[in-house]
């Protein structure tokens, strides 16, 4: 909606970034016809005939959560991304530099919207100033990951709700059921059992819910009492090690996409930087045809030097990795990222506001 603000009043749906033809994310005013994400397009299309599905830009994605980290790591060296749209920074030993927890918020809203300055500044083509995708973030604090979660959600666009230490129950207590992390089984059972709200799950013996629901149960219960308090795990982003290729035509053919990737794989292994370096995670991302993209990310589980042992694994990435659908031919760059890391998994995640 940022780069295609002509949409705005429309419902719209993004597509997503997998051969299933499903619903990955939802438009309020999609929503407000019925319109969930997860749906296929014929439930979508059958809800809401006026629904305009857009393709998944997931290389566009990639870049705006680099930006977005980098932008968090300047206010706090504890950042964590957690999944496309949601990141968790550390407050702990902040409050020397920036005073109150509402001062370290502060200096994270800054942060961010000095980010969206910076964006607005560089894109001679937006015409449309604060339409970024972080000129209005939901951003959330408290005692957790989960207690912080739940108040950015119920944040307006551009604000922020705080839990004070010891309100953590009480604010909870008010949430849907659906904010715990359930799975279908157990959300059904949980509604059988007239829980609606976290305030009915925490009112029950802990030992209730373990009996029908068994660790699962306690955990559960715990997080709708605000008994969990998972810190903020920072990680360690590796040098990325990059090669790039440009197509001068829309390429559509699948061997010959392979090919190249093979070529990138070994000019990125051939880098000197990479000298000394065990290869752990392997991503590759394309640009094609009318603005969309795709990107997929291997992770290998003992990492590798040779090349021999870095093309095994990669092969059948490789092959699912490449568009299958005819109207989706590569266009402009493609570009293979060897990550190098000594000390276990550096896959790298991506989060935007």
């Amino acid at each position: 909606m940022a780069r295609r603000p002509e949409l705005a009043a429309l419902p719209v749906a993004l597509l997503a970034p997998d051969e299933i033809r499903r619903l990955w994310q939802v438009s309020p005013l999609g929503r407000h016809a019925g319109v969930r994400p997860g749906m296929t397009v014929s439930q979508a299309i059958g809800l809401c005939p006026a629904l305009k599905l857009c393709e998944p830009d997931p290389v566009h994605y990639d870049e705006q959560c680099s930006r977005l980290l980098a932008a968090l790591v300047r206010v706090s060296p504890v950042v964590e991304p957690a999944e496309l749209g949601r990141v968790f920074v550390g407050m702990d030993g902040l409050e020397r530099l920036y005073g109150a927890p509402e001062q370290v918020i502060a200096a994270i809203t800054d942060a961010v919207r000095k980010l969206a300055d910076d964006v607005e500044a560089q894109d001679p083509l937006a015409p449309f100033p604060g339409r970024t995708p972080y000129a209005a973030p939901r951003i959330g604090w408290g005692r957790g990951k989960f207690v912080a979660w739940v108040a950015a959600s119920q944040a307006k666009p551009g604000g922020t709700v705080g839990v004070q230490a010891g309100e953590e129950q009480r604010f909870l207590s008010t949430q849907p059921l659906a904010t715990l992390p359930l799975d279908p089984d157990t959300h059904r059972r949980m509604r059988q059992l007239g829980l609606k709200t976290l305030g009915h799950v925490a009112a029950l013996p802990e030992a209730a819910l373990v009996a029908q629901f068994g660790r699962a149960g306690r955990r559960l219960w715990r997080l709708a009492a605000g008994q969990i308090a998972e810190p903020v795990r920072g990680r360690v982003a590796p040098e990325p090690i990059t090669a790039a290729l440009t197509f001068f035509s829309p390429v559509g053919e699948r061997e010959l996409l392979v090919h190249a990737l093979g070529q990138l794989i070994e000019r990125a292994l051939g880098d000197p930087r990479r000298v000394g370096w065990r290869v752990q995670v392997v991503r590759a991302r394309a640009e094609l045809e009318h603005g969309a993209s795709w990107l997929v990310a291997a992770t290998l589980k003992d990492p590798a030097a040779s090349r021999t042992r870095r093309h095994a694994p990669d092969g059948g990435a490789r092959s699912r990795a490449l568009p299958g659908r005819s109207s989706c031919g590569s266009s402009g760059r493609c570009c293979h990222t060897s990550s190098r890391s000594n000390h276990g998994p550096a896959s790298p995640s991506a989060a935007t506001p």
